[in-house]
């Protein structure tokens, strides 16, 4: 199969209850890009990532992972090819130690166990936190459980790796450490955020949706510069590139 890009074809979705959340979306993310989802709340974006895990199904359109068609059948394959961190890691966590979570998935693939280690010792390490590798989840700190859940996906080995609100509830300190991390990762990233200046640091691309739609899709300087347009879909000019609050001077 391959795998070298993702693509959305005209992709529509409604909530039971007629809620149109996802219109006739389109796009192309190819092997090794870094691609920022933004757009308000209940823009669509949460569930354009659903969709593309085939964690929904699409009323119209379709996803593709290569030449390959999401869909219920193609879903073991596809979520070998795709891996997704939640904006909530206790949703992702739920074994009785970080080692037991992380080799979940390789276990899952009927992976030996010398293998399973190695993927989670590797993953692990290159989140930093393989000393809290026999630690219970629920023991950890947000910005430790973010690290394990990222780490729950590396150890699959994903060509692609989605990410909803990654920094979300984190403190500073671990909210640069998950930054540094994500722009260390050679992976094709989607990362749907409402932190702009974390989109702004790590993705080259960005798609703004707004109300179900793609209002947007261009590198990330057009996008975060572009004050008129952010704030017709709801958002703000990220915090690094506002005015200094005291002189005036535009921030560089």
């Amino acid at each position: 199969m391959s795998h070298h890009k993702l693509e959305v074809r005209n992709l529509c979705f409604s909530y039971p209850d007629g809620h149109e959340a996802v219109k006739d979306i389109s796009f192309i993310i190819r092997h090794g890009e870094s691609v920022g989802i933004i757009g308000a709340n209940g823009a669509g974006k949460s569930t354009l990532l659903m969709l593309l895990m085939g964690v929904l199904f699409p009323g119209d359109g379709e996803v593709l992972v290569g030449d390959v068609r999401v869909t219920k059948k193609t879903l073991p394959m596809i979520r070998q090819r795709l891996g997704m961190v939640f904006q909530d890691p206790d949703d992702q966590l739920f074994m009785t130690s970080v080692y037991d979570d992380v080799a979940f998935g390789p276990r899952n693939y009927k992976l030996d166990e010398k293998e399973v280690e190695t993927r989670v010792t590797k993953a692990l390490e290159l989140v930093g936190i393989a000393h809290l590798k026999d630690r219970a989840p629920y023991k950890l700190s947000g910005g430790e459980k973010r690290a394990a859940s990222i780490a729950s996906i590396l150890s699959m080995q994903p060509d692609v790796l989605i990410m909803d609100e990654p920094t979300s509830t984190l403190d500073p300190k671990s909210r640069r450490r998950v930054i540094d991390l994500l722009k260390s990762f050679e992976h094709t990233k989607i990362i749907a955020s409402h932190d702009l200046d974390m989109v702004l640091d790590t993705c080259k691309r960005i798609i703004v949706i707004s109300e179900g739609k793609i209002a947007a899709d261009k590198t990330t300087a057009e996008i975060l510069n572009n004050g008129i347009l952010l704030e017709s879909c709801g958002l703000e000019l990220p915090l690094s590139l506002q005015n200094c609050p005291f002189c005036g001077a535009r921030k560089v």
